[in-house]
């Protein structure tokens, strides 16, 4: 069987927690890659001139009042890490094509959409309400009141699907505000997969909605045929391995399940998946279809399989890190230096609106990836005042270089200025 690879990007549209697993038809320039004779996808890059019009910062500022893109977000768009055949997100991307390669429905696999897509795209196609807080800028990377940098893969399903295809894969790059940690990063990847069931194998179940269709033998046919699948992927990325499922809960997906697996004597989450919501196929104009649909997330899978400790070295550019992966190879990384870190407090009376994604967001637009962790360390109550105090710890580290303390205090200074554009009282 083969993998068609489509590189497509939706129409330029400069006008523009749990609602992730981890419109407009596609156009522009579809290539088609052959399997080799082994059943393996070749790997490839996006065409140059598609990565430059990605890789434009101008993009995704703007003037907007609703745009809140800062200039350090807008430098990592367009990096392509998940098309880089000698990169861990190249590589595990690439691992993950062999397995639908070998399968015995055909995949597309589109790779090279465009990042700003549609609140409608990203939201309401895909049952995620109005109130959710997935859509608060202190969440998502606006462009303007309809557009924004895309939080999830999901954000192409649906315009898949109105477009025929039955069966994809869908990779790239993805944007939120996060949290502040080893394994946190406010821009990463994904995958999604999506396959739908021809109509006369679901026959049965015609008209059924509901619990009436989540209890027919149409539905477990689907819901067995995915977590098969998905069993079968684990084991190709990381040989036979003890697994287990776990209902949960998609605004896209019922059932919905997450997936487990016991790796050197440990249970890690892996992906959420299930069976696609009727209302989602109404919306997509296929009704008449059912099927399933998986999301997981690239960085933690590589840092799983290369034992990568942090999730800031995928966007390095040392050689010291990159020189270590080879295409179709899985090997542990070998950290090349370990510089001391510097520690920083700051603490503040909060306002009632205090939303602490804002916090972490002004410390990267100041200090950039020398920012390892934000943790709370302390909070209390005053009681007579009524206010709240947060003190948070800070912790600056290079990847490359040793910080002085003279660097770090002036950021930390410039840090405790701007802080008070949130309403804080620094103390």
């Amino acid at each position: 069987m083969k993998i068609s690879t489509a590189l497509l990007s939706i129409s330029s549209l400069n006008v523009p927690a749990v609602h992730s697993w981890t419109s407009a038809s596609p156009v522009g320039f579809t290539a088609r890659t052959k399997v080799s004779t082994t059943g393996f996808t070749q790997l490839h890059s996006a065409p140059p001139s598609q990565s430059t019009k990605y890789a434009d910062p101008s993009r995704y500022l703007s003037d907007h009042p609703n745009n809140n893109v800062p200039p350090h977000i807008a430098a990592l768009v367009g990096k392509g890490l998940h098309t880089r055949p000698n990169h861990p997100i190249g590589i595990i991307r690439a691992k993950i094509q062999e397995y639908f390669a070998n399968l015995p429905v055909d995949f597309t696999v589109y790779d090279a959409e465009d990042p700003i897509v549609t609140t409608t795209q990203c939201f309401d196609d895909l049952r995620i309400p109005p109130e959710h807080p997935g859509r608060s800028p202190s969440d998502t990377y606006y462009i303007s009141d309809t557009t924004l940098l895309r939080t999830h893969t999901s954000a192409h399903q649906s315009e898949h699907l109105r477009s025929g295809a039955d069966a994809f894969l869908c990779a790239g790059d993805v944007y939120r505000r996060d949290e502040i940690d080893a394994s946190h990063y406010p821009a990463f990847h994904q995958l999604e997969g999506v396959k739908l069931f021809p109509a006369e194998e679901m026959a049965g179940a015609e008209g059924l909605t509901g619990e009436e269709w989540e209890n027919s033998e149409e539905c477990k046919a689907i819901a067995a045929d995915l977590k098969s699948t998905l069993e079968g992927l684990m084991d190709h990325l990381f040989g036979e391995t003890e697994k287990r499922w776990n209902e949960d809960y998609f605004p896209f997906t019922t059932p919905s399940y997450e997936l487990e697996i016991k790796y050197q004597g440990e249970w890690l989450e892996v992906l959420g998946c299930g069976v696609v919501h009727e209302e989602v196929l109404n919306m997509a104009n296929r009704g008449d279809r059912r099927g399933w649909a998986f999301g997981l997330g690239l960085e933690r899978l590589a840092m799983i399989l290369f034992s990568i400790p942090d999730i800031r070295l995928f966007w390095t550019e040392d050689e010291r890190f990159h020189s270590q992966f080879s295409s179709g190879e899985i090997v542990k990384f070998e950290s090349y230096s370990k510089y001391p870190p510097v520690y920083k407090d700051i603490a503040f009376w909060i306002p009632e609106n205090f939303v602490e994604n804002d916090f972490f967001e002004m410390a990267r637009g100041i200090a950039g990836d020398i920012v390892e962790r934000m943790e709370l360390i302390d909070e209390f109550t005053n009681p007579k005042k009524g206010k709240t105090s947060k003190c948070y710890r800070i912790t600056y580290r290079s990847m490359d270089r040793s910080l002085t303390n003279e660097e770090i205090d002036a950021l930390q200074i410039k840090l405790r200025e701007q802080v008070e554009d949130l309403g804080v009282e620094v103390r």
